[in-house]
């Protein structure tokens, strides 16, 4: 079995909405997740995705 698409990491502002079975990366401010996700995103060679105010995954497609 090979995975194709899968999430390689969460970031959020709010502890209360994370996905589970992730790598969690918890930010302080929004500015601070923005960054994050930008990083992780090159980093990761994935893609990131804004679900809410408060959460980005990075995806694998």
């Amino acid at each position: 079995m090979v995975l194709e698409k899968y999430i390689l990491a969460a970031i959020t502002t709010n502890s209360s909405k994370i996905p589970g079975g992730t790598a969690v990366f918890y930010c302080d401010s929004k500015q601070e997740m923005e960054t994050i996700a930008a990083n992780l995103e090159a980093i990761l060679d994935g893609i990131a995705h804004m679900l809410t105010e408060e959460l980005y995954v990075i995806v694998k497609h």
